[in-house]
């Protein structure tokens, strides 16, 4: 079983018991997340579009990790011929997750 979800305008593959990391949200450490924005649903080879959702729909998320930094990415803007040059560093914040449980909504029922 799968489903994609949408959170911080990203999409993920998720299954239950996957860790993965999505944009900031604002929670502690040991919360429980609902993601109701569930695009698809596959569940022994029946599968479930939504649209834009699927009805009913969810995954239950627990955090492990409240607060992260991500790799640093190096930013830098030049023009040529005037020598301007500047060097910037950005490390994105986010929060880690693993799927406790995914609800399958209406469409993958009887």
């Amino acid at each position: 079983m799968y489903a994609i979800i949408e959170t911080g305008g990203k999409q993920y593959r998720v299954e239950p018991n996957e860790i993965f990391a999505v944009e900031k949200l604002d929670v502690e450490d040991g919360a429980t997340v609902e993601f109701d924005k569930v695009a698809l649903v596959q569940d022994e080879g029946k599968v479930v579009v939504g649209t834009p959702w699927v009805e009913g729909a969810k995954v239950v998320c627990r955090v492990l990790k409240a607060e992260g930094k991500d790799r640093k990415i190096v930013v830098f803007t030049y023009k040529a011929k005037s020598n301007y040059k500047r060097r910037k560093g950005h490390r994105q914040r986010f929060t880690q997750v693993k799927v406790e449980s995914i609800a399958a909504g209406a469409g993958l029922e009887g």
